[in-house]
């Protein structure tokens, strides 16, 4: 099938990285807000991982592997929703849709700007 706009195709790296970039700024967010509560010692451990997980999406290293972690995470995320029956509601559309982020982020890899070297 023909492109409408075939001169864009040329930019196909930067829709990962717009994708990694939001993904690791909405676990930054989260990382800091649970390191700032710091509630009990499963908070904190899961804020230390939500922030090397934002880490690794942000600079582009451990690209795939970090976006499969944050993938089980929003995945752990959606099953305690599934479970309180709180299935597509307005609040969990957003943890669906970062689920769906990180596995696309996972199959296509980082994009541009990023460490990760595909081997």
């Amino acid at each position: 099938m023909l492109s409408i706009f075939p001169s864009l195709l040329a930019l196909e790296g930067f829709a990962p990285l717009l994708l990694r970039l939001t993904l690791g700024a909405v676990f930054a967010l989260w990382a800091c807000g649970k390191l700032k509560k710091r509630t009990s010692s499963q908070d904190t451990v899961l804020g230390v991982v939500e922030g090397v997980i934002a880490l690794g999406l942000i600079l582009g290293t451990y690209t795939q592997l970090a976006a499969l972690v944050a993938a089980v995470i929003l995945g752990a995320r959606l099953v305690q929703k599934v479970q309180q029956k709180a299935f597509l509601t307005d609040g969990i559309n957003y943890y669906l849709i970062l689920f769906i982020i990180s596995i696309t982020l996972l199959f296509t890899g980082p994009g541009l700007f990023a460490f990760d070297l595909p081997l």
